[in-house]
């Protein structure tokens, strides 16, 4: 479970900055500047980058039996400047902790003979 927060959040961080550079800087830089190059690369290195998010996302969504409606939310947060970040503290608070929490005490306990 650990291993697949830690995927998740590491992408969600990515994704978030990467269109964050994308739509800031790369759409001012192409109107004012003429310059194409930020938004086209970096733009086509978010698409790629979001489709790993996508699949570490819904892995992680499955591993908490997640209902359909915050699984779409979890999905769809990388395509919206900011979102990751807040969809990310969202999950921490309200189904990733809980889960971590659940499972440590199981893990912790002794195997009895």
């Amino acid at each position: 479970m650990k291993a697949a927060v830690l995927r998740y959040r590491v992408m969600a961080y990515i994704t978030g900055v990467l269109i964050i550079i994308v739509i800031f800087a790369g759409i001012a830089a192409q109107l004012w500047g003429h310059n194409t190059i930020i938004a086209n690369q970096v733009a086509t290195v978010h698409g790629f980058l979001y489709i790993v998010y996508i699949v570490f996302a819904y892995m992680l969504a499955s591993k908490l039996r997640m209902k359909a409606k915050p699984t779409v939310i979890l999905l769809l947060a990388g395509t919206i400047p900011v979102m990751t970040f807040i969809v990310e503290r969202w999950m921490m608070r309200t189904y990733i902790t809980p889960a971590l929490a659940e499972a440590e005490p199981a893990a912790q306990q002794p195997v009895s003979q």
